[in-house]
């Protein structure tokens, strides 16, 4: 290792950016011309649109335009699409409703745009949306999904039942005969509460159409600017794909919730076509909170089979999972094909059956959000796990070791075929980390003075750069997820890696430069990373499910394969030695055992000048590779989570948190501590503070950070990290992925704790002081007297 290549705690290039203000987020876009956009949105969860007068906003001051739904459909503009296509377990497909930009007729979740409104300011605008007069015929609501076939219809004609798929995963017969010969039956009944994205940089999108060209370029907050092309090319008719030039900037976090298309963007782009200007706009926080796709919202039974030892023979599963009032893009792969498929968890379960129903509901669209199935899986496994513990009066820790699977690779009944790890040695480097032995006498002090200590356990696994695309095409995926990069060298020696990935917190100016930089020894200073923008960029597809560093690391490193093959053969022309003598390294191409050699920017000019070159040589050192993988990777870990609550208060504070992963070789251990704390504080959050909260009308009661609690940096301990390396065989990096266990592991163990320290299995998140005390007063006894 070098001081900068893999391995190296190299502190991140982009930081002098960001913290100088330097940074260029969609929101920085500026043109003269340009015009502000505002939204007019719907105050009813379920209502049917009367009539719309907009003579009185259209008289406004600065107001160029004001445009609605059908204005939207005349024009030919499509409807959103969700694209992954799954099937009940009858073979129908799901029951996708259509999901206009703006639709004309009917509203059916708080939020949903109905009018949008150009005005020369944003202030002129947001003025003259007040003055849009619309009269609704309002609707019951269904936001009880859990009871979704009684409750109003939200798509009459498509889901009359308001059940969108009824799926399978897993042998069923196989599974129901291990429980009827078990020998124990563990059930319970859990939650997975929604929860609100908090990127810090809201959704913002900037349109501008050239008439000349008949060109629209979109600077949107993307996750994926390829995909965003494609799906509005494709689908939405927003423009030809060769006319539509897609750019993410800096984008200020996304955590899933930019993976999708909104209307937001295709109605900007239309606005800019129609009103003649550039169009920009940003939602404000309740905006956001209101329309940014949320994440999870499963309800879930779940029940495991044990044999007389304590071994698992059966896991059965019943999920309805809420995907709000219409399909997302990639909505019904995440509670599905990214769920289900992970309830094996790290142990050796025989036979596993999932059933899931996935339901509209008058909510927001529910999508993956940070961890996308994993973290709902992970929670059903691990508070089982931990309540079997109990229930059978054995220590959570001897009850994960029997089960952990110890031989690899490890084919679940769920589709997965995990590659290596070691899950003993995870749960012993947490243990000791956390001073296991010592706990009973913390638990004693504790008790002392009046307080009730808990500690839960958590042994996770997770699936990251999903692919191959063969394989997810087979599943009903609409995209391969393979990814690209291209190595384009310099005459002077220089090295630009473009990436279809794209960065919005993942450090990829750094890593991706350190990969760069651990192959050629040259120094990072003299690598960039180009992303973001679909006219530099050859197609690629984007950042999200920890796939930057196993699927675009190992596209980087199979074109670096290229430029060092074609450098190693012209330094072997120049040197007149044999190519397989070549030794490319500290910035150096030598000849083995001996002193001749060239400096890398020799030879790089030397490829540009083309004087003296192998013959069939072409001139040039660019290199271009897309890389599919095999498999998916495996990252795994143990988090042990040691809490202390009040009985009076219910407050609970976390006073030990330690978290070990296994995430294969790690490019940088300062970015991977980063990602993992920001992922712990997330799933800490859904734990403890984070819920959103509809009443029976359908109204978001949680809209603004007033009223849904993210963690601050005061609600968190100190946490203790560390890790294995067992590298991915199958990754040409050896890499597993790391930003999203944080998110996955930390809620069970979070809550294993507590309900261990107040002694009732009874609670769901979040764990708010009000419902731990609750909690506590269910398990005293009452006096006679009462």
């Amino acid at each position: 290792m070098g001081a900068e290549g893999i391995g190296a705690r190299v502190v991140r290039k982009e930081d002098g950016r960001f913290i100088t203000g330097a940074g260029q987020y969609t929101d920085d876009v500026f043109d003269r011309q340009m015009s502000a956009a505002v939204f007019v949105r719907s105050p009813h969860a379920h209502a049917r649109i009367v009539s719309v007068d907009t003579a009185a906003a259209k008289e406004m001051p600065g107001v160029v335009d004001v445009i609605l739904g059908q204005d939207i459909i005349d024009a030919g503009i499509g409807n959103l699409i969700c694209g992954w296509a799954i099937s009940s377990k009858d073979g129908t497909p799901m029951k996708m409703a259509p999901y206009n930009v703006m639709d004309p007729g009917v509203v059916r979740y708080v939020g949903q745009p109905v009018a949008l409104v150009i005005a020369d300011t944003r202030a002129e605008a947001v003025d003259a949306a007040e003055a849009v007069e619309i009269e609704y015929a309002e609707e019951p609501a269904l936001t009880d999904f859990g009871n979704y076939s009684s409750g109003p219809v939200v798509h009459p004609g498509t889901a009359d039942d308001n059940l969108i798929c009824d799926w399978q995963l897993g042998d069923e017969a196989a599974t129901d005969a291990a429980f009827a010969a078990a020998a124990h039956v563990v059930e319970l009944d859990i939650r997975n509460n929604r929860l609100v994205p908090s990127a810090m940089e809201p959704r913002s999108a900037v349109a501008h159409y050239n008439r000349a060209e008949d060109h629209t370029t979109l600077w949107t907050t993307s996750q994926n600017p390829h995909v965003a092309r494609l799906v509005m090319s494709a689908f939405y008719n927003v423009a030809p794909e060769h006319k539509l030039r897609v750019i993410a900037p800096d984008v200020g976090g996304g955590f899933g919730s930019k993976i999708y298309i909104y209307p937001e963007e295709i109605a900007c782009c239309y606005a800019s076509k129609r009103v003649g200007r550039p169009v920009k706009w940003t939602a404000d926080r309740t905006e956001a909170f209101m329309t940014d796709a949320h994440g999870r919202d499963h309800v879930t039974k779940a029940k495991m089979a044990f044999d007389a030892d304590h071994k698992i023979t059966g896991f059965k599963v019943d999920t309805i999972a809420n995907l709000g009032a219409y399909m997302s893009l990639f909505s019904s792969a995440t509670p599905t094909y990214l769920y289900a498929t992970l309830l094996s968890g790290q142990y050796d379960i025989s036979n596993i059956y999932a059933n899931v129903k996935l339901v509209y509901s008058h909510t927001t669209p529910v999508d993956a959000y940070r961890g996308a199935g994993r973290p709902e899986a992970t929670f059903v496994v691990e508070r089982i796990m931990e309540t079997a513990a109990r229930q059978f009066g054995v220590s959570p820790v001897e009850l994960r070791r029997k089960n952990f699977i110890t031989e690899f690779p490890h084919q679940t009944p769920v589709l997965m075929n995990y590659d290596p790890s070691d899950f003993n040695a995870l749960m012993d480097k947490a243990l000791k980390a956390i001073d296991y032995d010592g706990y009973p006498a913390r638990k004693a002090e504790s008790e002392r003075r009046g307080m009730m200590r808990g500690i839960g356990f958590s042994s996770y696994i997770e699936a990251c750069g999903i692919a191959p695309s063969q394989a997810v095409g087979s599943l009903g995926a609409g995209v391969g997820l393979w990814e690209s990069a291209e190595i384009r060298v310099n005459p002077v020696g220089t090295i630009e890696v473009l990436t279809g990935c794209h960065s919005h917190g993942q450090s990829h100016e750094t890593t991706y430069a350190q990969i760069v930089a651990h192959r050629f020894g040259v120094p990072m200073s003299n690598v960039s990373i180009v992303h973001g923008d679909t006219d530099k960029v050859q197609f690629g597809m984007g950042t999200y499910g920890s796939r930057s560093g196993p699927v675009g690391g190992g596209a980087i490193a199979k074109a670096l394969d290229k430029v060092e093959a074609k450098a190693k053969l012209l330094a072997a022309h120049l040197l007149e030695a044999d190519a397989g003598d070549i030794e490319l390294s500290g910035g150096e191409l030598k000849v083995a055992g001996t002193d001749k050699k060239l400096a890398w920017h020799e030879v790089c000019l030397a490829a540009y000048t083309a004087h003296n070159l192998p013959e069939g040589m072409e001139p040039g050192l660019k290199e271009t590779s897309f890389y599919d993988p095999a498999n998916f990777t495996f990252p795994a870990g143990t988090f042990i989570c040691e809490v202390e609550v009040d009985p009076g208060t219910g407050v609970t504070t976390i006073v030990h948190f330690v978290a070990v992963d296994d995430f294969g070789i790690i490019i940088n251990p300062m970015v991977v501590e980063g990602q993992v704390h920001g992922g712990l504080a997330q799933g800490i959050g859904q734990a403890l503070l984070e819920g959103c909260v509809y009443d029976d009308d359908g109204q978001l009661l949680t809209a603004s950070y007033m009223d849904y609690c993210v963690p601050r940096a005061d609600d968190l301990p100190s946490f203790g990290l560390d890790h294995l390396e067992v590298p991915n065989p199958n990754n040409p990096l050896g890499v597993k992925g790391c930003g999203e266990a944080g998110a996955i592991g930390a809620p069970p163990a979070v809550i294993n704790a507590i309900t261990d320290a107040i002694g009732t299995n009874d609670l769901q998140m979040p764990a708010t002081p009000e419902k731990v005390w609750r909690a506590i007063q269910s398990t005293r006894v009452p006096m006679a007297a009462e």
